[in-house]
């Protein structure tokens, strides 16, 4: 057996390959942005044959830079942002057009009319989601109605849907020379058409979106064989695939129900591990597949999605300009003691969960004459705190479960004074693991697994070690009182656009 198992983590911002050993530890790396692309107001957009280049050049700087070979590597897993929707044609390997980010809110009016119809209900009882904007389905129907060529090709059956895996997958095990269109049960949990119970594509589903099945990737489980590639210089069999969210929760090693974990990225989320058990939630979650490994039976979660967190940070390095890197919003922040009474609630695409508000906006309220740009810069970190109690406080309503401790990992946990206002703002300590990086962790155990480089989920949870623990400092007063300023702050940024 091999000594290696590798990981391609295709993410919002960036596309990152990863090296792994049999203690779970980095053994090398590389990552490269790709462009955001913002054509109107709500719009966000990613160039299909860009991630795909940055794939294999990230794949190839990291084997150049360790020496290592295809014959070192037992097994490569895929994880990927969810709810992107690219649209290619078999023959030619091209895409229709962008891909259409999980952040756009142009499907705002379709999300609508599904809800205005009586469709909303089935959608949750089918699927475990609201009809909204950040799910692949609606995003799909806008393409069939609106690029030329796309609904007649798929009518033929030369026009494939994919979310990013299936993207890379299909390229990585050949593309038009006989490229495998597959996803796993993760990814397909996030589109709207998939039936969370027998895991399968939903002919009623489908028909509320208008989207021809033949369009649709075969559903293979997160753990399994999905094809071999040869872009490590030789053959590789790639085991793995994981929307980036159950991969994390995957390599935090929440195995068991009740455990739970927070990743921070360009949005939060944060997922609960329901067992065997498909909890329909009553309080503004998402019901989704955790992870399918092999022919076990698939495990459930309750999922907690944030639009905007760590992009908010980016927004006052590219947008506003106050910093000049993510770094320099804790040293900015740390400049005051508190937020000098101002709120910042990031709804620049409207609000996920709880409150699902494809209308809100974005603001920034409470200003006086007195706040600064370190006011701003604390209140930003907050607002990624405050966004995460949400949905805990969703969460504990929905399965009666109480966190413990929080379990964190992604970019934002480098960020020292925002995981101890998280550990202050719930009341709860936040650890974060030694490996951080648990999204490319995940999809490199799901494929090892399927090859028996790990045995069992055991042999992983040995692996996981903790790196930092920040305990609360707050007093109950001050939690309570900081809290109810952020709910008023997140009432005034309802309403704000018509989407009926």
């Amino acid at each position: 057996m091999p000594d290696f198992v590798a990981a391609v983590d295709q993410g919002t911002t960036s596309t990152r390959f990863m090296i792994f050993d049999h203690g779970g530890n980095e053994i090398a790396r590389h990552q490269l942005e790709h462009e955001q692309i913002l054509p109107k107001p709500g719009w966000v957009e990613h160039n299909p044959t860009e991630i795909w280049e940055r794939t294999r050049a990230v794949i190839g700087s990291t084997l150049d830079k360790t020496s290592l070979t295809a014959s070192d590597i037992a097994a490569l897993g895929i994880t990927n942002q969810r709810e992107t929707t690219v649209v290619w044609n078999r023959k030619t390997g091209r895409p229709y057009c962008n891909a259409i980010v999980w952040q756009d809110t142009r499907t705002d009016r379709i999300a609508a009319a599904l809800e205005r119809e009586g469709k909303g209900d089935v959608i949750r009882r089918k699927a475990g989601l609201p009809p909204a904007t950040y799910f692949s389905g609606g995003k799909l129907q806008w393409i069939l109605e609106n690029v030329e060529g796309v609904r007649a090709d798929a009518e033929k059956g030369d026009a494939l849907f994919g979310t990013t895996d299936t993207w890379l997958l299909w390229n990585l095990t050949g593309g038009v020379d006989g490229g495998l269109h597959v996803t796993d049960p993760t990814n397909a949990s996030r589109t709207m058409l998939m039936d969370l119970e027998t895991l399968k594509w939903d002919e009623e589903l489908l028909s509320f979106f208008d989207v021809p099945v033949s369009m649709l990737p075969r559903i293979r489980p997160s753990s399994g064989f999905f094809g071999t590639t040869t872009e490590l210089g030789g053959e590789v069999a790639v085991t793995g695939d994981l929307g980036d969210q159950q991969a994390a929760t995957v390599g935090q090693v929440c195995f068991r129900p009740g455990e739970a974990k927070n990743t921070y990225g360009t949005g939060n989320f944060l997922l609960l591990n329901t067992g065997h058990e498909l909890v329909r939630s009553k309080h503004g979650l998402l019901t989704t597949l955790c992870y399918q490994f092999g022919d076990d039976k698939p495990v459930y979660a309750l999922e907690g999605s944030i639009a905007v967190t760590g992009s908010a940070v980016q927004w006052l390095r590219d947008q506003l300009g106050i910093i000049s890197g993510a770094a320099q919003s804790e040293t900015l922040a740390a400049q005051v003691s508190d937020n000098g009474g101002i709120y910042f609630v990031p709804a620049f695409s409207g609000l996920f969960a709880p409150y699902w508000r494809s209308d809100a906006r974005g603001a920034i309220v409470g200003l006086t004459r007195a706040t600064t740009n370190a006011h701003v810069a604390r209140a930003t970190l907050e607002a990624i705190c405050y966004q995460s109690r949400d949905v805990v406080e969703a969460m504990q309503n929905d399965s009666g479960v109480t966190l413990d401790v929080l379990r964190v990992d992604g970019g934002v946990t480098a960020n020292q004074l925002c995981m101890q206002m998280q550990a202050d703002v719930l009341g709860v300590p936040v650890s974060k693991p030694v490996v951080a990086e648990t999204t490319a962790l995940g999809a490199a155990y799901a494929a090892g697994l399927a090859v028996g480089f790990w045995k069992s989920t055991d042999e992983l949870e040995q692996n996981w070690n903790e790196d930092r623990r920040w305990q609360p400092e707050w007093t109950d007063e001050q939690r309570a009182k900081g809290y109810a300023g952020w709910q008023k702050a997140v009432g005034r940024t309802l309403d704000w656009v018509d989407v009926n």
